[in-house]
């Protein structure tokens, strides 16, 4: 039997059952990378298939990464996204507390804009989709300068109005 395996979102393969065991005893197969093979509905860690999660496969010391598949169902032969070390630390603010505030004290429409892209932007990040995530939390920023604008500029022309019209009352006066 044909076994394919995932290796730094490269698929590897085919290699068979014995090559694969010999794989995981020597670390160059993790127990928590992907593996697959015709017959199986979706790629599994080789920790959770029952030919390779005998106590003989040695289990290096590294965490567990959890594949994060955006297409269930899709080709057997795609190959799993594994979020990348450089992507694990990457800041991406979500301007919900920002979205919030210029929604309960400026302007509520676009406000209400700018709260649902900043609640998407946890979700696409924790799936791994940093790009969605980051294109997500620059809409919120938008949404959210937007609503501040669309209440300062009427509060501006009104507090000129006032200066205006209240100068124009004391020079009528004098």
């Amino acid at each position: 039997m044909e076994w394919y395996y995932s290796k730094n979102n490269t698929q590897l393969g085919p290699v068979t059952g014995d090559e694969l065991r010999a794989k995981l005893s020597s670390g160059e197969v993790f127990p928590t990378d992907l593996i697959w093979k015709e017959g199986m509905a979706d790629w599994l860690p080789a920790s959770r298939v029952p030919e390779f999660a005998s106590g003989a496969v040695s289990s290096p010391a590294i965490p567990p990464v959890v594949p994060v598949t955006g297409n269930a169902g899709a080709s057997p032969y795609s190959t799993p996204f594994y979020p990348s070390p450089a992507m694990i630390g990457v800041p991406i603010p979500n301007y919900l507390w920002q979205s919030i505030v210029v929604t309960l004290f400026c302007c509520l429409p676009f406000g209400i804009v700018a709260i649902v892209y900043a609640a998407k932007v946890d979700g696409l990040r924790a799936a791994g989709d940093v790009a969605g995530a980051s294109a997500a939390s620059a809409s919120a920023k938008t949404w959210c300068w937007v609503s501040f604008v669309s209440a300062l500029v009427p509060a501006l022309l009104w507090l000129l109005f006032v200066i205006f019209f209240g100068a124009i009352g004391v020079l009528q006066n004098h």
